[in-house]
């Protein structure tokens, strides 16, 4: 038995076991990720698709994700690599691929307009040891490393990440504990803690995801945006429209309207807002 110290849950995992990401095992009395290297998933995207729009735009990124996630957004765009029941299926089906190799793939790519690795699709937190391994080789080749992060993690526990990070986007998904815990099954102020503690090492950009009569009134997109300024009022905020998947198929589209509506709200508090899948 061993217990995971990387996100609140803490989970206490018993040999071969897991935890509740579905990753994270014991193995001779030690946590470690399972599916460290293990890629489900790989493309040349554009930065911009992470959403990073401040961070070398215009440019290209090699990005890979594994599979397992440490939250159950009823709605996750990825549910097939996070936590549906495809997962199982994935997890065969995944093929490894060393640091070393990633790295190298990542240097042919340049001559494609590739800048670096973004660890995105799944949650890449839950094993950070081969984004923490990758990123000490990406470095020296002058490479950039990307997380695309639900951010519920001990800082403490990822701590040596941030050295090697340069940019990341992290989803704040909204702005109250209620939302948080009983939707998510998340919690609230580990993200708050992992963004507070990422912007001072590397470029941050937020994202949002609106569900109507969940996270969508201005008091708390006013609320959650004046959080961001306190850190500061620079901070990319992207805020993205919502359509029914997965688990949430019982209420429509967010409007466009609201989107752009609660633009102007954050804008009353953030130098840079953007709008998503309008």
């Amino acid at each position: 038995m061993a217990e995971c110290s990387v996100c609140y849950r803490h989970c206490k995992i018993g040999e071969g076991g897991h935890g509740f990401c579905g990753v994270r095992t014991c193995k001779d009395g030690r946590v470690v990720p399972e599916n460290y290297g293990k890629i489900t998933s790989i493309a040349l995207d554009p930065i911009e698709k992470k959403p990073l729009n401040r961070f070398y735009p215009g440019s290209a990124i090699l990005s890979v994700g594994s599979y397992g996630c440490n939250l159950r957004c009823p709605f996750c765009q990825n549910y097939e690599i996070s936590w549906g029941d495809e997962v199982e299926f994935v997890k065969k089906e995944a093929e490894y691929v060393s640091p070393q190799q990633l790295a190298a793939i990542a240097k042919e790519q340049q001559e494609r307009g590739n800048i670096g690795v973004a660890f995105t699709y799944n949650e890449p937190l839950i094993s950070f040891e081969y984004v923490l391994d990758t990123a000490k080789l990406l470095k020296p080749k002058n490479l950039k490393t990307v997380l695309v992060s639900n951010g519920m993690a001990e800082v403490e526990a990822v701590q040596e990440l941030f050295q090697y990070v340069d940019a990341m986007n992290i989803d704040l998904k909204g702005f109250t504990d209620r939302y948080y815990e009983n939707i998510l099954k998340g919690n609230r102020k580990m993200v708050m803690d992992f963004i507070t503690e990422a912007v001072k090492y590397s470029h941050v950009e937020l994202t949002t995801l609106i569900i109507p009569g969940e996270n969508d009134s201005d008091e708390e997109i006013f609320e959650l945006s004046a959080w961001i300024a306190s850190l500061d009022k620079d901070i990319p905020l992207h805020l993205s429209r919502f359509f029914p998947r997965f688990n949430m198929t019982d209420r429509d589209a967010t409007p466009v309207e609201k989107i752009y509506h609660l633009k102007t709200v954050a804008e009353k508090n953030l130098t840079y807002v953007y709008t998503g899948n309008c």
